[in-house]
């Protein structure tokens, strides 16, 4: 490759870049004139380059504009190897306990990322692939998560409006501040069925004192979950408690 095809390639890479630094704080999105705008790149450049970063599933193109993309939550899955080997040992314990799939979540605004597991060993359970992206307001431990922000954090987001994933899910802003303000004073969510039929879970946020923000949840068919509600919760806090506490030596 000559010099100046090295050189166009790494601009490439640096106006890409500006793309992805420039959403990384905007949940809601931004249009291709205001991403232009924010990233001083001419409008064909950045309208080029986010069909180029669509395509590899970088970014999503959608109705409210350019948003980051499931790429970038699977590789983001990836990067937090120190926790979830520390935690593993704990959430294998608790599945085994529980005999329900345990997950690790970590914080992204309007979503929570998948990244790390332990299935259930029931033949019913309850599964995700490791990157799934989870909404805030209709998945437990997102709303451990949310009800952890800034008020205003909050408000910022529920301006796109929530998404209806079953007929539970709560779509109401009002309703969703009261669930939160529930959640904020009981310490723990609960997703009856918010979030797809027929699943239920529990979620509590683990007090990492790391710069990014996590979330351990219990999730549980349906038919199970009140029978073994009250059980599962102890054991779920008994959980929290101790890899917060590995944390704590570790650091």
């Amino acid at each position: 490759m000559s010099e100046a095809n090295e050189n166009q390639g790494s601009q490439v890479i640096i106006r890409a870049a500006q793309i992805l630094r420039a959403l990384e704080n905007q949940p809601l999105g931004l249009s291709i004139t205001a991403l232009a705008k924010e990233t001083g790149l001419p409008r064909t450049t950045v309208h080029r380059l986010v069909m180029s970063l669509e395509s590899q599933q970088l970014l999503i193109n959608g109705v409210n504009g350019v948003q980051l993309g499931p790429a970038l939550a699977r590789l983001a899955a990836s990067a937090h190897t120190d926790l979830v080997t520390l935690s593993r040992p704990a959430m294998e314990m608790l599945s085994r306990r529980t005999h329900e799939t345990v997950n690790l979540s970590v914080y992204r605004g309007m979503h929570v990322v998948l990244v790390s597991q332990y299935a259930s060993d029931q033949e019913l359970r309850v599964i995700s692939p490791l990157g799934t992206a989870f909404p805030c307001h209709s998945s437990a431990h997102g709303k451990a998560l949310w009800a952890s922000q800034p008020p205003a954090n909050i408000d910022t987001f529920l301006k796109s409006g929530l998404d209806a994933r079953t007929k539970s899910t709560i779509t109401h802003k009002q309703a969703l501040l009261t669930e939160l303000e529930t959640v904020r004073n009981a310490g723990f969510a609960i997703d009856r069925e918010e979030h797809a039929r027929g699943v239920c879970a529990i979620g509590v946020v683990l007090n990492t004192h790391l710069s990014e923000q996590y979330a351990l949840s219990i999730a549980v068919p349906a038919l199970r979950f009140e029978e073994k509600y009250d059980s599962l919760l102890s054991m779920l806090m008994q959980c929290k408690a101790e890899i917060e506490t590995l944390l704590d030596v570790a650091n």
